[in-house]
């Protein structure tokens, strides 16, 4: 349908989503196409789109939460005449299968590519449910050359709202070409994006606001180059209520984009529970003096939203961990929310150096944990050129010493499949962001793990053990990684690619 699309340099990454889209475009089918945009609110869905519609000349259509049915139809006729160069007033279109009907006509009749963009589409499903119908029958006819072709996007940030759109019995199941989920940046990605020369300063901004590229817009002043200037950053950011960033108003926010969260104070319990290191529903009940199986609903609804994270033990068959996958909702229920009182009173500094130990404690050090994950799953191939298959964590038996070792970071071979009785480990680590430098003994620790695994069927022979450190390493294990095959080291600098990887010599 036309030639490739070069990415406009206002997108930071998004190399693989630019290009499923292009791919999308370029179908030589002149048949109608449909395709599903969604993601988190401020990932940059909108931003992508945007853009893809600007460089072809598409007709990008938005909806507004609090628009009703009627004014919606007239607004999105509107446009339709606009992009058709006709006067305001001169269409009349009374129902979404007019409106999408013309909508096809006139992008093919315009120049450049047919394209239409439907943006926050699960507002318009609100008062109009029938539109997927619609548009099942306008792709049906569109095959057998009834309707006309093009090419439509589908996008929105309710979650389960997009995800529902494909499923099941639904009008459009089997009928989008492209199913994409629009990501927050990677670390490194998100480090650039607010240009942070300190990747100990970058961390900590992700670890309380993460990836999603559409906060730094919203954010007080220039980001923080030292950890003199990131305590001011935070209170003047997440911790003042007059702020657009305001922990407590973006995470009440970003809840209510599923509308089946409806009872909220269940769902900020849960949060809560789950931030504070409650990891399995039981645990989560326990907490809430409720049931196991009063928990699994509302656990599944805020997995599907992507707001809490569930792994399964790489090594142990049905041993979920529960956390929570979004940082400024972990940030508002751990540090904003117990202390509300006194932040709706302008006291944010008084609530940061209080909350630092819990800041430390269950939001930096396991954000640091996750980001060793992702060094493994994204970075760790090309940078040492180690094989690694799934990753992920584990809990190993000690029957020996009566206790249990927490994997912070295990990889099994290429190929290997998890919970599987003899799998082959290529890596096993160990995250720690406290103060202390790492040492000798962390290495024996992850050698005696590697001891244990090989006791219990598994085959971790050839396992490199990993140590990742915020603040560096004793001499006595930086020795022992130059003389050893089988030693990582990777600080601050090396985890965001700035510094060597000390081992594997």
């Amino acid at each position: 349908m036309g030639g490739r699309l070069g990415k406009p340099e206002r997108l930071l990454d998004r190399d693989h989503e630019w290009a499923l889209l292009n791919d999308f475009l370029a179908d030589p089918a002149p048949e109608l196409r449909l395709a599903i945009v969604s993601g988190r609110r401020r990932n940059g869905k909108s931003f992508l789109l945007e853009a893809l519609t600007e460089a072809v000349g598409g007709l990008y259509l938005t909806a507004v939460q609090e628009e009703g049915r009627v004014p919606s139809l007239h607004r999105f006729t509107e446009a339709i005449a606009a992009h058709a160069g006709v006067r305001p007033g001169a269409m009349r279109l009374d129902d979404w299968r007019d409106v999408l009907t013309a909508a096809l006509e006139v992008v093919n009749r315009a120049p450049g590519a047919p394209l239409i963009v439907i943006d926050e589409l699960p507002y318009l499903l609100q008062h109009s449910p029938e539109i997927p119908g619609f548009l099942q029958l306008l792709y049906d006819q569109s095959q057998s050359g009834k309707a006309p072709g093009g090419r439509i996007v589908l996008c929105g940030s309710a979650m389960s709202v997009m995800s529902e759109l494909l499923s099941g019995t639904k009008p459009l199941r089997g009928r989008a070409v492209l199913d994409l989920r629009l990501p927050a940046f990677d670390y490194r990605t998100a480090r650039t994006h607010w240009g942070i020369e300190n990747p100990a300063v970058a961390l900590q901004v992700d670890a309380v606001l993460g990836g999603a590229p559409g906060y730094r817009p919203l954010a007080a002043g220039p980001a923080p180059q030292s950890e003199a200037e990131f305590a001011p950053w935070v209170e003047r950011t997440l911790l003042d209520p007059g702020r657009a960033l305001y922990s407590r108003v973006e995470a009440e926010y970003l809840l209510r984009e599923d509308p089946r969260i409806t009872h909220r104070t269940l769902y900020y319990d849960v949060l809560s529970a789950v931030a504070l290191g409650a990891s399995t529903p039981a645990k989560v009940g326990s907490t809430l003096e409720r049931s196991r199986s009063a928990m699994v609903a509302p656990l599944e609804v805020l997995e599907s939203t992507g707001y809490v994270r569930k792994e399964q033990d790489l090594l142990k068959a049905r041993h979920p961990v529960i956390s929570v996958a979004d940082p400024v909702i972990r940030f508002n229920q751990l540090i904003t929310l117990p202390m509300v009182e006194l932040v709706e009173r302008r006291r944010g500094a008084q609530v940061w150096q209080s909350s630092r130990p819990t800041y430390h404690s269950k939001i930096l050090g396991p954000h640091f944990e996750e980001t060793a994950r992702e060094w493994a799953r994204s970075f760790a191939v090309d940078e040492t050129g180690l094989s690694l298959g799934a990753v992920g964590t584990a809990e190993i038996a000690d029957p020996t010493a009566r206790t249990k070792h927490e994997v912070d970071l295990l990889a099994m071979a290429p190929g290997e499949r998890p919970q599987s009785p003899r799998a082959a480990i290529t890596l096993i680590g160990e995250a720690k962001a406290t103060v202390q430098p790492r040492g000798l003994k962390d290495l024996e620790r992850l050698e005696h793990i590697r001891g244990l695994l090989a006791d219990q069927g598994h085959r971790p022979n050839d396992a490199a053990l990993a140590l990742f450190s915020l603040h560096g390493f004793h001499p006595d294990v930086i020795d022992a990684a130059q003389r050893r095959a089988d030693v990582l080291l990777i600080d601050i600098n090396a985890l965001y690619g700035d510094g060597p990887i000390r081992g594997l010599t």
